[in-house]
């Protein structure tokens, strides 16, 4: 009996050809050559039905290979494996339409192939066994499932196998954008932490996924000042620590300027910063309610407004201001009162009067000027009548005149309370009206044919000497006679001299 691995080998048989002898033939021979017939047709059953059944299972043989070294063609025959079957020793030629199912096959998982080998290499250049070794070892693996169906001819499961290894290999390839991502924040934690050893390797494996990255290279000049950076941050830290948190400040900002990209600087220089800001703010604060608590008003406003720069739309800054200007507003219109009180004591009405207004401009609700207004308006009029009247005592000559001041005078006496400017001005108007009144004798000559006329005083008209009494002041004569100009003499009448004769005539003819 043949082995199962053996191919079964078709029995050679010839038909049998009728007898050359007479036409009548022996029947032992005939009865010989039909024994025989009926097992032949048997056998060639069973051997078609061996052909059509088993012998097709018994040519898919296995024959192992390597990935790396793959068959360069269907034909390459590498040495046995002893985990796979044995090939068959010998068979029956293909049938051209198997030899063109297997050639398909083949090429399909060749193609497939042809994919995984460069992939495998590119990814082994970028150091997949260092950041992903598992994950190559089975894939590499799945590939060699697939190299031992190659080789066994059972191209389908081999390309099977072949698949599942590429997409093993493409899923790592596609995972290396995330794979750096999480390289370069490594990176940059050891950075943060000075950890020098973790950056090397945290470099080494980025020169090897990414060697031409813009992100390695930041990443390599960085690692050079990484030293002076965590030198500046301890002094930073202590300076802190101290409560120096402008030295702080200043130190994170040299940080930063030493490594711009560092997140550490940079969230540390962010929060001492703010704390520096919180400790200014708080600092002018103080200053500014000091100053107020002083009176030192502009002083406390500047502190004010530098804490307002420092913390916007501060709710604190405004209520501060708003206390300010109270406070200024009770200083000033106390000033305003004790000014206004002190300028009527010295009688300096006008004066009193500004700073009244002044205050009511500030509250118009203020008492104390509504009333000082009361007192010092009236005085401020009377002073001036009295002033003007001292100024221009020329004007006491006229009787309306005068008899206007005599009025003033009696109201002025009726005051309660009189400073001494005031004592003065009405001594002095009284003085200078008693003057005014008094008539002094005047002599006024003419020559008989001139017509005079004392302007606001009386017409003359002819005489050659008259003496009349005036009050001092300035007076007019004019003179007309028929046939001659007209003349204008003007005289002064004082009170305290007796005046020359006034010689009023016309004289030039027309």
């Amino acid at each position: 009996m043949s082995s199962t691995n053996e191919l079964v080998k078709p029995t050679p048989f010839a038909v049998a050809e009728p007898p050359t002898g007479p036409a009548s033939g022996s029947p032992v021979h005939a009865t010989g050559s039909q024994r025989w017939i009926v097992p032949a047709l048997l056998l060639l059953l069973a051997l078609a039905l061996v052909v059509v059944f088993w012998l097709p299972d018994q040519l898919q043989a296995p024959v192992t290979a390597q990935l790396a070294t793959p068959a360069a063609n269907s034909d390459a025959v590498d040495p046995p494996n002893p985990q796979a079957p044995r090939e068959p020793q010998q068979g029956p030629a293909a049938s051209p339409w198997s030899d063109a199912q297997q050639a398909r096959l083949r090429k399909e998982a060749q193609d497939v192939l042809e994919q995984l080998l460069p992939l495998q290499f590119a990814l082994e250049e970028r150091g997949a066994a260092t950041w992903a070794a598992e994950a190559l070892v089975a894939a590499t693996a799945a590939a060699g499932r697939g190299d031992a169906h190659y080789q066994a001819r059972e191209f389908t499961p081999a390309r099977e196998q072949y698949e599942d290894s590429l997409a093993q290999l493409q899923a790592l390839e596609a995972a290396i954008p995330a794979i750096i991502e999480a390289t370069v924040q490594r990176a940059e934690t050891a950075l943060a932490s000075g950890d020098r050893a973790a950056l090397d390797e945290a470099l080494e494996q980025l020169s090897l996924l990414e060697p031409d990255s813009a992100e390695l290279a930041a990443l390599a000049v960085r690692a050079e000042s990484m030293e002076a950076l965590q030198a500046l941050l301890t002094a930073a830290a202590a300076a802190e620590a101290a409560g120096d948190l402008a030295g702080a400040e200043q130190q994170l900002k040299d940080a930063t300027g030493l490594d711009p990209d560092s997140r550490r600087a940079g969230e540390q220089l962010a929060r001492v910063t703010e704390l520096h800001r919180q400790q200014q703010f708080h600092r002018a604060m103080s200053d500014g309610y000091e100053d107020l608590d002083r009176g030192r008003f502009a002083e406390a406003r500047a502190a004010f407004q530098r804490a307002g720069k420092l913390q916007a739309n501060s709710a604190e800054v405004d209520s501060a201001l708003a206390e300010l200007q109270s406070a200024e507003t009770a200083a000033r219109l106390a000033s305003l009162r004790g000014e206004g009180r002190s300028l009527e004591d010295s009688e300096a009405w006008e004066d009193a009067i500004a700073r009244y207004r002044s205050a009511l401009k500030l509250d118009a609700t203020v008492v104390f000027a509504q009333e000082g207004l009361a007192r010092a308006e009236p005085r401020a009029r009377l002073d001036r009548q009295l002033r003007e009247a001292l100024e221009s005592p020329e004007r006491l000559s006229d009787p309306a005149v005068a008899a206007s001041l005599e009025r003033v005078l009696q109201q002025a006496r009726t005051l309660p309370s009189r400073g001494p400017v005031l004592t003065r001005q009405l001594n002095e108007l009284e003085q200078r009206l008693q003057q005014a009144t008094t008539p002094v004798a005047v002599t006024l000559r003419s020559d008989q044919q001139t017509e005079v006329l004392l302007q606001r005083v009386a017409r003359l008209g002819q005489f050659a000497e008259r003496s009349m009494e005036l009050r001092p002041g300035t007076y007019t004569a004019v003179g007309s006679r028929d046939g001659y100009r007209d003349v204008r003499q003007t005289f002064t009448i004082r009170h305290d001299e007796s005046p020359p004769p006034v010689f009023i005539a016309c004289t030039e003819p027309i």
